[in-house]
This record gives structure tokens, sequence and C-alpha cells, in this order.
């Protein structure tokens, strides 16, 4: 099976913080692959921006050498390359003066889609959306692109949301989460929206519990003065978790539609309850080279590097269904996974010999993107009836074909919706602000009653607290494979 690639309109495509690790990194590769997979036409533009005082030249090696080890598998064609170059410029500006700005002007062009990149730290988010409008840059087809964390707490959500909105209408604005760019999570939707055989499944009647992981086998190196400050609640929990949540938990919109679809995760926000302090567990990676605290250099730090809750939504669907969230560093593998934990067979007809099985529907985002969902069938061979638990798996690479095994990166995704002007997978203003009204509480509950986390050996699935939070309620945790 070949997707198909469906063009987009000329564009200008301005990055800010152009050398920084996020645009080298994933922004330029994503596009690479987007203009190889022949989806731009002729007359794109894409100007990198940042303090560092490089010429076009200099800015073109630079993405070059980026561009081999994030995108080697396109950059085998030179010729390729070479012309993506062409479309690449450079301009050295400053987002806290006015240095810079009119030679960005002089490049851009009128009548077409001009998109602002915000690859820069919250506290420049003010002064580039002002310094767009002084300048005259904005048009109607002018939309920013601003990357997380969206405020530190509630009170900065609402003041950074109040400046963008100072210059910029919220249909203008795309708050990105990476994780909606996934492969996987929009196939969420359609699996659950496009298929009779889940939904009417998809509620507290048939599910027993839900747990969502997210895995990290990395720690926090070059990250550690702004981790210290965030830690996983802020860092993953969040946002991108909560995400997740929310498409799992979602009602159907009434159709496809950007506002529709958050509508519906905001529903599911607002009707989360406010989790119990014994509901939550913390910890902070240790052993196997330097533990967390010498690893950020503040020997006293109360910053979690994992954090595992139990969540309830107040609503019809879901009463009385646990959500099991957890995200942590150094953990013994990188996965992230959607569990979601049918009930029992009412009656087993087969008796207590057969033993106990319950259907799992595995939705697998990294790595080896797929969906799993165990059945019970009768163990082969002889003598009696025993139940076994197998997979009807698919995966990406396997079902799809190869082609599809490495599926497109949730950038080149996310950033092309941009240039289309499609928010269903972007974050309201509303939904972030519900978010951190969620969160803050939480954490503000923890530094009143002073809590430590508790530690846990790097390459482990996390603190023992955290099988006890499963435990006292009779479940376990599935395991983090890679």
């Amino acid at each position: 099976m070949v997707s198909r690639v469906i063009p987009v309109d000329p564009f200008d495509l301005i990055i800010f913080g152009s050398t920084g690790d996020l645009a080298l990194r994933k922004i330029l590769p994503a596009l690479f692959r987007r203009f190889c997979a022949g989806q731009w036409p002729k007359d794109v533009q894409i100007i990198g921006a940042a303090r560092a005082a490089y010429d076009r030249g200099a800015f073109h090696e630079i993405v070059a050498e980026s561009l081999r080890k994030h995108a080697p598998y396109q950059c085998n064609d030179a010729k390729m390359l070479a012309s993506f170059l062409q479309r690449v410029d450079y301009v050295p500006l400053d987002a806290q003066s006015d240095e810079g700005w009119a030679q960005l002007a002089a490049k851009l062009t009128t009548d077409r889609v001009r998109a602002f990149y915000f690859s820069v730290g919250p506290r420049l988010f003010g002064p580039l959306a002002e310094r767009i409008h002084a300048h005259s840059l904005a048009t109607e087809q002018t939309r920013i692109v601003v990357e997380k964390p969206f405020g530190h707490d509630l009170e900065s959500a609402r003041s950074l949301n109040a400046t963008l909105a100072a210059h910029f209408n919220e249909g203008q604005i795309y708050r990105i989460d990476h994780y909606l760019g996934k492969e996987t999570v929009q196939n969420l939707m359609a699996v659950r929206f496009g298929n009779m055989l889940f939904e009417p499944l998809w509620n507290s009647q048939y599910v027993d519990h839900i747990q969502i992981t997210v895995a990290e086998s990395v720690g926090i190196d070059g990250r550690e003065e702004y981790y210290d400050r965030a830690g996983a609640m802020r860092d993953m929990m969040q946002n991108h978790l909560m995400q997740l949540l929310c498409l799992i938990a979602m009602e159907p919109p009434a159709k496809f539609d950007p506002d529709a679809v958050r509508d519906e995760k905001l529903k599911v926000i607002r009707a989360l309850d406010p989790v119990e302090p014994h509901h939550i567990v913390r910890g902070q990676f240790e052993g196997d080279g330097p533990g967390y605290r010498e690893v950020v250099g503040n020997p006293r730090s109360k910053t979690e590097s994992y954090v595992a809750l139990k969540a309830h939504l107040s609503n019809w669907r879901w009463a009385g269904t646990p959500f099991y969230l957890r995200t942590g560093k150094r953990l013994v593998a990188r996965s992230s996974v959607i569990n979601v934990m049918f009930k029992d067979a009412p009656h087993s007809i087969f008796g207590a010999d057969a033993g106990r099985h319950a259907n799992v529907l595995s939705i697998r985002l990294q790595p080896n993107e797929g969906i799993t969902l165990k059945v019970t069938i009768k163990e082969p061979g002889q003598g009696g009836m025993r139940l076994v638990d197998v997979p009807l798996d698919m995966s990406f690479a396997e079902a799809l074909g190869p082609e599809n095994q490495d599926p497109p990166d949730a950038y080149e995704r996310l950033v092309m919706d941009v240039i289309r002007g499609n928010q269903t997978l972007f974050m309201r203003g509303d939904e972030v602000e519900a978010a951190w009204a969620w969160t803050d509480p939480i954490i503000a509950g923890w530094q009143a009653r002073g809590d430590v986390p508790k530690p846990y050996d790097s390459g482990s699935t996390g603190p023992g607290d955290a099988e006890l939070l499963m435990k006292r309620d009779g479940r376990r945790w599935q395991g983090i494979n890679p």
C-alpha cells in the first residue's frame, strides 16, 4: 500500500531559533522529508532566523550536516539535497530588538501562507509576536507555531495566551504537541470512530481500566536547568499524557473538524477528578552512573524524574473506571503504549483450571508503531480445556507494506497541517488552561506536604511504590517492552 501525497500551496516558513537543537534535529529534517516526498510546489521558501551571524552559505553547511545525521536515507540523493538547500535562506535576527527585522521583511513573499515557527524559549514568544506586528509582517494568512512548554502553571499559561491573543486570533495560533502527530495516535481515532467493533465496548461496562505509559530510557542530559524546574509532571504528564488520555476517553465528535474534536477533548479534561495524594507516586533515578541529583547539580532537589498516578473521570461513559498514567526517565526501555484492559467474562464455563483471561487492546506509539488485540483461545493439545491469550498483531510494516515500515515523523504531519490551516491536532488555548487547572493542585499538594521522590534504579521500571499503586487495586502494570 502506497500512501498518497497531497501537495500543499506555496508558503514561506520562518523558523526562529533555526540554529537550535529542535530545529536542526526535528523541524528541518521533517521539512526535507516532505520535500523529497514531492509535497511542495517549486516556489516554497524556508528562512532560518537566529542571533548567530551566519551568512546563507554557512547556514547551508549547518543544515546539510544535520540532514545527513537525521535524514540519512533522503540525503543519499545529492541533487535532492542541493535542490532543498536552494529554497533555504537565513537572516541574523534578534527577537528582543529591531536588528535584522527589515532584512527578514524584504525576503518574504506576498499573497501566500506565511508561517512563523517559534522554536525558542517561552520568554521570547511575546517579543517575537510584538515584532512581527510592529514590522507589519502579519497577514490574514499568517500562522504562528508555538512549542511547549505552554507556561509553567495556570497563571503563566493564561498570561502567555493573553500575550499571543493580543497579536493573533486563536485560528492563527498552533500550539504543537508532537505526540498528536504520531501515526498511531491518529489511528486511535480511526480505530474508535471508524469501526463498529470497539465503540460499543468503549465504556465502564466493558473496560476494567486503562493504562497509559510513556517510558524513556534516556536521562535529561542537556536539559538539566529546565528539567529541574519542571519535572516529569510538567514536562510530560500535563501535556503528552493528558492528550493521550483525551483521545482515549473523549466522546465521538459530531464531525472530524478541529473545533469539534477539541471541544470533546476539553470536556474530558474538565471531567477529571482531583487526584488523591495516595494515588500519586513520584521518583528520582539513581545508580548506574550519576543519579538525578548529581546530574542536575542539586543535592537537595525534590524534582521528580518519574510520576505515576491514578485518575478518574466524572462522566457517564467512564464512571468507576480508573486511568493509570506513568512516565519516567532512565527506565528499562523506550516505550509509549496505551493498554485498554477489558473486563473478564462475567461467567466462565471452563472452570478454574482453565485460568482467568481478559482481552487487552494495546496501541503502541513507539517504537514499532502498531496495534495488538489479545484474545483468548484454547491451547492446542489433548487433555482438557486450557485457555491461553494470543495477540492479533498489526504493525504498520507488516500490515501496510515495507514502504510504511518507517512512518512519517510527527513533525512532518504537523508542520504540513500548519500550512494547510488544519488545527485538529493542535491544542486550543482553553484546553491548555484546563490542563493546568487540573495539574496545579497536584503539584501544590506535594509541595505543601514536603513529599520527597522515591529513588529507583536506572534501567528499572520505576519505584516500587508504583507497583503497589496497582497492587492495592488488584491490578498490575503491563510490561515496558522495547
